[in-house]
């Protein structure tokens, strides 16, 4: 039997309650929309619904507005991969704002692909 193409669609996007990163559940929708109030501790992005896509590799970019990181320098765009574990599978991409507020204002662009096939592509601004 031949091999089931994998179904990737956005389930959600936008705004988000608090996300525990070391749990196995999503965050819950507050409100779709592309425009968020930047203030701290806001939980912001997408969830994709991924299908027949087991054991594919998933790899992820998030591209925001420029501030620096720890050192002193511009901290560059976020990026990690991670494997679908099963054949119904969900996945959060998005992130938090922290102190200081104001330079977190601007676009963040969340990308996925799905073993090298981009899949999702969303700009959330932050205002």
């Amino acid at each position: 039997m031949a091999r089931r193409k994998p179904e990737v669609g956005m389930h959600s996007h936008g705004l988000y309650d608090g996300w525990d990163r070391d749990g196995k559940d999503l965050p819950n929708l507050v409100r779709i929309t592309t425009e968020i109030e930047a203030a701290l501790d806001i939980e912001f992005g997408y969830v994709l619904r991924v299908r027949n896509a087991r054991n594919a590799k998933i790899t992820f970019r998030i591209e925001h507005p420029p501030f620096k990181n720890a050192d002193g320098s511009v901290a560059p765009a976020f990026e990690g991969e991670l494997y679908v574990k099963t054949n119904d599978f969900r996945f959060f991409l998005g992130d938090t704002i922290w102190a200081p507020v104001e330079d977190k204002k601007g676009a963040w662009r969340l990308i996925t692909w799905l073993d090298g096939v981009k899949v999702a592509d969303k700009t959330l601004t932050m205002i």
